[in-house]
């Protein structure tokens, strides 16, 4: 494991709760792992990863050096690295993590609900990812009632425009949460016109 001062710091600040060794859906075109980290600013009544939302539900953390060694093993078999959540630019550790994921030769993912549009901008002046997914997660008029929080649409907005001019490969995603009604998915289509998307099918979840 890497006890450099860089991975410490790392380490202290990325709260990691999954990974998934090997995904071929994950990250477009590529065979990558998915790392998830704990923690949301969001709180939507529909989340099927509320292990990773609700603190109480949190799994012990894997440490972040533990994830660089599986990593460094799987080079030549893999392609990417996606960073999932939960919602990960919470974390002030996710650029040193990006920046030692790509130091060993993988392409970055990053999935993101686009509520933190000056980390993702950094992210990208620092050249520190190739491709980005955003949930679209409703029409913007019911935002909160679809993430159970108060919602900065104008950030959300930021997000996406960034996206759409910094030429980098992104993607929209939604989910046919139960209660969208036709009008909200020809709304939802209409925001996300300009952008890929994709329409994602509600999995019931229980707490």
């Amino acid at each position: 494991m890497d006890n450099s001062p860089a991975h410490a710091t790392t380490a202290a600040a990325l709260r990691i709760g999954g990974y998934v060794p090997c995904s071929l859906s994950d990250f477009p075109g590529r065979i990558a792992a998915v790392v998830f980290t704990q923690g949301c600013n969001w709180r939507c009544p529909w989340c099927h990863n509320a292990a990773l939302v609700y603190p109480e539900q949190f799994t012990p953390t894997i440490p972040v050096g533990d994830i660089l060694t599986r990593l460094t093993h799987r080079r030549g078999k893999l392609d990417g690295v996606v960073v999932s959540g939960g919602e990960p630019t919470l974390h002030a550790g996710l650029a040193d993590f990006l920046r030692q994921v790509r130091a060993l030769g993988f392409a970055s993912k990053l999935d993101t609900n686009g509520s933190h549009p000056e980390i993702v901008r950094a992210l990208l002046d620092a050249h520190l990812l190739d491709y980005v997914a955003m949930d679209l997660k409703a029409p913007w008029s019911r935002y909160a009632e679809a993430t159970g929080s108060p919602v900065d649409l104008a950030a959300l907005a930021e997000t996406l425009a960034l996206l759409r001019t910094s030429g980098i490969e992104h993607q929209l995603r939604t989910t046919r949460w139960p209660g969208l009604t036709e009008p909200d998915f020809a709304e939802i289509a209409q925001i996300a016109a300009g952008s890929p998307h994709v329409w994602q099918d509600y999995r019931a979840v229980t707490r």
